[in-house]
């Protein structure tokens, strides 16, 4: 392991290192209020993918490719704004569509669970049996379950919680709280966990609300909006991150509307972030706004930067993508 020695720079000291690395930068006051209200880190993250680069030999023999410390010709700082506020505006869209998704589960989790019992999310028998079954856990040395520590993780936030609505059922009912009430505090991350662990009919009903053939599929894709969600509330940068959680592709005869997912041409086509928003369009089919959100998508990617080293595929997109019936004009009525 190598010690950390790099010494801290001023904001001159930055500007002056990004030039010497072939940065052009024309303003040096525009240079420094970007700095100050970014940072050094997040605004040469925006910048990586001008790093200039050549061919180099691995330890093992291998060939592979060493990413410079120096920027390609004609990289401009404004390059470095114009996608930093163009992933902004991406973010802050993003999660319109996370935020109707999560309050639609919720809802939905909540009336088709709890129509099996007021607390059916404590009963075992609404789990699938590696959901509930016990093992040690290996940093405490406690016997648990799955479900024994999602229902510790929401009692947690359920104790945590200045909801006028929780502090009712406080007082009032010692605390128990049924599932369709128990949801409004539940995060889209504990949505995923719980939905996970229900057995299959429950599970798939859940599924056939949205129009998604089954639970596998739908855990992945709750999986991935959920991933998405926390690194667009997190201000990390989206617009070209290859995606951990990767919502999984459905057969073409399954869901016509994501055929194009599979298609061979298609950027990028297992971790960009058009995957991810192709899902969440999907979902919003089954819940509102559906037109309005994709119209003012297509808007935003038409907006994307005139830059010399990136373009609309580094999130998979690929070319004609908004021609898709996807992301055609929909209404629920219609």
């Amino acid at each position: 392991m190598v010690a950390y020695t790099k010494p801290w720079m001023s904001i001159e000291q930055q500007i002056s290192q990004l030039q010497g690395r072939g940065l052009v930068v024309d303003d040096t006051a525009a240079a420094t209020q970007l700095l100050e209200q970014v940072g050094y880190y997040r605004l040469t993250g925006y910048l990586y993918a001008a790093r200039q680069s050549t061919f180099t030999v691995k330890e093992d023999g291998r060939p592979g490719i060493l990413i410079l410390s120096s920027y390609r010709p004609g990289t401009r700082l404004e390059h470095a704004a114009d996608l930093i506020a163009f992933d902004r505006e991406l973010r802050l869209h993003v999660l319109e569509a996370v935020e109707r998704i999560e309050v639609s589960l919720r809802t939905q989790v909540g009336y088709i669970l709890g129509r099996r019992s007021a607390f059916a999310h404590l009963e075992q028998r609404n789990f699938t049996p590696s959901f509930v079954e016990l093992y040690v856990d290996e940093k405490t040395g406690e016997t648990t379950s799955k479900h024994s520590e999602w229902i510790r993780q929401v009692d947690e936030r359920r104790a945590s919680s200045e909801e006028v609505f929780v502090d009712h059922f406080r007082k009032k009912y010692d605390d128990q709280m049924p599932i369709w009430a128990l949801t409004e505090i539940l995060e889209l991350g504990d949505l995923a966990i719980l939905y996970r662990g229900l057995q299959n009919d429950v599970a798939t009903e859940i599924a056939t609300h949205y129009a998604v053939p089954n639970k596998k599929i739908l855990t992945s894709w709750i999986a991935s909006t959920n991933y998405v969600r926390n690194v667009a509330a997190h201000q990390a940068r989206l617009f070209n991150r290859k995606l951990v959680h990767a919502p999984k592709r459905p057969r073409s005869a399954t869901i016509p509307l994501l055929t194009h997912l599979r298609d061979d041409s298609a950027p990028k086509q297992d971790f960009g972030l058009y995957n991810a928003l192709a899902v969440m369009a999907y979902l919003l089919r089954s819940i509102s706004g559906h037109s309005e959100w994709t119209g003012r998508l297509r808007g935003i990617v038409d907006g994307f930067p005139n830059v010399p080293f990136l373009g609309i595929d580094s999130m998979g997109f690929a070319e004609g993508w908004d021609q898709h019936d996807l992301w055609s004009p929909f209404t629920l009525s219609g």
